[in-house]
């Protein structure tokens, strides 16, 4: 039988926030809620993790991932993608086991997405017979209030007229929250081609959903931690 894999990708450099993946958050350090949760959904033939950190990946196996290797250098910078990083763990993984059927690509930075939240999604994968599920959020304020500034900060036109209402009126837009996708092994290497007729939309509540990015992030994230049974 062909694997089912998750896969953690997890560099060391960080210009917002330093070593984030390894900071500290509600007594663990961040990376190590993803594995995890990742090991308690019982999904996964294999949990994988890909840094290019010494440091992280001590701190992951000793949290019950596989860390085959660094990564290489070509692979650790600031232009590396995402697709770059699952291409070659799959490529690692079918050279030393079998084939890939399916990936979970978790971001450890969504410390707050949670074993359930993975099955769940994994549920909906099943049951739309999907090629992709990916989780999102409502978004945090109307679209509908956004707009571009011009240079001289002129408010004209901000709101359009229609869109001029209460917000309990206003449609409602979600975001991509970047906790959770689930994709066929058929989209390694091509994960921009994910959302397509087949690919549906697993909803997460918006306090799930902190994607941690810089200090605040983590703040709301260990106040939410320490608030909430894990």
């Amino acid at each position: 039988m062909n694997l089912n894999i998750a896969i953690i990708p997890a560099r060391g450099g960080s210009k917002r926030l330093p070593n984030k993946n390894k900071l500290p958050l509600a007594g663990k350090p961040l990376i190590t809620w993803t594995i995890e949760a990742a090991l308690e959904s019982q999904l996964f033939d294999l949990v994988l993790v890909s840094t290019d950190s010494q440091d992280i990946a001590n701190i992951s196996a000793n949290s019950g991932a596989i860390v085959p290797f660094l990564r290489p250098a070509e692979l650790a910078t600031d232009t590396a993608t995402t697709n770059d990083v699952i291409s070659h763990m799959v490529k690692w993984v079918e050279s030393k086991y079998r084939e890939v059927a399916r990936v979970t690509l978790l971001q450890p930075t969504s410390p707050l997405r949670n074993a359930n939240h993975i099955k769940e999604a994994m549920d909906l994968y099943n049951i739309k017979n999907a090629s992709a599920v990916i989780s999102v959020c409502e978004l945090e304020h109307p679209i509908q209030y956004c707009n571009r500034l011009p240079d001289n900060l002129s408010m004209a036109g901000f709101i359009p007229t229609i869109a001029n209402r209460r917000s309990q009126e206003l449609e409602r837009y979600y975001r991509v929250n970047g906790a959770i996708y689930i994709f066929d092994r058929q989209y390694v290497g091509s994960l921009s081609d994910i959302y397509s007729s087949k690919s549906f939309a697993y909803i997460m509540e918006k306090s799930e959903s902190i994607d941690i990015d810089d200090a605040f992030d983590l703040y709301l994230s260990e106040c939410i931690k320490n608030r909430k049974p894990t």
